[in-house]
């Protein structure tokens, strides 16, 4: 990353000041809010993650789930939609 320049170079002891928000802790927390956003499971965006307990997932991501008062108004307007139809 350094050598892309996302990231400044090491200093003298070797180590990446900026690696945490701009490395591959930032992709991960990028990877896993989309994944959420767009509905996939806590418990799958867990395995995905690498997290030992799903909990710990929704702990840190709970805040980039959609809300579940609107998933639910949708799920059923859709059903209720369907039987409208019939």
């Amino acid at each position: 990353m350094a050598a892309a320049d996302l990231i400044p170079d090491a200093g003298a002891d070797g180590r990446y000041v900026a690696a945490r928000e701009h490395g591959m802790h930032a992709l991960r927390h990028f990877y896993a809010s989309v994944l959420l956003e767009a509905g996939e499971s806590v418990e799958a965006v867990s395995e995905y993650l690498g997290h030992s307990d799903p909990g710990l997932t929704l702990r840190v991501y709970a805040h980039l789930m959609p809300s579940t008062q609107e998933r639910t108004q949708n799920a059923i307007d859709s059903v209720l939609r369907g039987h409208d139809n019939s």
